[in-house]
């Protein structure tokens, strides 16, 4: 996610203060996706300056050195020395202020005296909404979960909510997914919960619905009448890098498929939802298909098929 500047029409209501704990704080994913995300908002005034951003991982850093790391990171990013660079070059001021609300949390994620510190942290901070991203490897979502339940860490009050953020892959399969599914809803409720695929935050991801719905040029003939089949390209500019004990646990396949390019696949081919809200839309991604119901077998007509439809929990 390259520094770009936000779009002007974009009319988002501006966060309220949270103190939001990045776990797998040293992963490729707080680096290159989240913290220039996060700059990005900063800098458009979306967020608001009670926003605490926290690291958590086991490797020793200080505060200071923390955020002088992911400034090294963003900073190469704007200068085009990393893929995806060569953006807005970065603010010193802006980032001045936000490294000010930078800091670390060191513990090991399987170590209950971890979660006493994000306590102390919260306390420290001044507001009781926090938000808890996993960026970290699959393995660890259930476990960070259930010590987050059990701390008391989940547990809202009137004055401040408390979300969880999981990344994808959400399980290796049906069965594992239904089984972290069922581990969260055990400390937490369903309206705590996001399930996140950081690949639909991009701008032209989410240009797909605008095109699709709101151009009447496009509307007209985006079916299964006028469209014979459909390829999605994933054009990767990163190599593996230092991810490679990610890659063999979970796999380029399983990493890429079922969520990135099965989603833009979703966004594709479903019907309109009455509202683009996000209940509305994870119904109709999850029906799958093309909209018009009368829909004939693919066969050797070369005419698209219906798709098997499929149930989603909504949230």
């Amino acid at each position: 996610m390259g520094l770009s500047r936000g779009s002007a029409e974009q009319k988002a209501e501006v966060a309220p203060p949270t103190t939001l704990f990045l776990f797998g704080a040293h992963g490729d994913l707080v680096k290159r996706l989240l913290m220039p995300a996060l700059y990005n908002l900063s800098r458009d005034g979306l967020v608001d300056e009670g926003l605490h951003i926290v690291g958590v991982d086991h490797n020793a850093i200080s505060d200071a050195d923390f955020a002088k790391k992911l400034e090294n990171f963003i900073r190469d990013e704007a200068a085009g020395k990393v893929a995806g660079g060569g953006k807005d070059p970065l603010d010193p001021a802006l980032w001045s202020k936000l490294a000010e609300r930078i800091s670390y949390v060191q513990g090991d994620f399987l170590d209950d005296s971890t979660y006493q510190d994000i306590a102390s942290k919260i306390e420290s901070t001044g507001t009781a909404n926090a938000v808890f991203y996993l960026a970290t490897a699959p393995r660890f979502f259930s476990e960070v979960a259930k010590r987050l339940g059990s701390s008391g860490l989940l547990q809202e009050n009137g004055d401040g909510f408390r979300r969880v953020v999981i990344e994808k892959p959400f399980g290796s399969d049906l069965a594992s997914a239904v089984e972290l599914n069922g581990c969260l809803l055990k400390v937490m409720s369903e309206k705590q919960i996001y399930r996140i695929d950081h690949y639909l935050g991009k701008e032209t991801v989410q240009n797909i619905l605008v095109s699709r719905f709101s151009n009447g040029l496009f509307e007209s003939f985006w079916n299964n009448h006028y469209i014979d089949h459909v390829q999605i390209t994933a054009a990767e500019t990163v190599g593996v890098k230092t991810r490679g004990s990610f890659y063999e646990h979970t796999g380029a396949l399983r990493d890429m498929v079922p969520n990135h390019l099965f989603q833009l696949l979703a966004y594709g081919c479903h019907g309109a939802a009455g509202r683009f809200r996000c209940r509305c839309r994870s119904r109709r991604e999850g029906q799958g298909g093309w909209s018009d119901p009368a829909l004939e077998s693919g066969g050797g007509s070369g005419k698209l098929g219906a798709w098997p439809v499929c149930e989603r929990r909504d949230g």
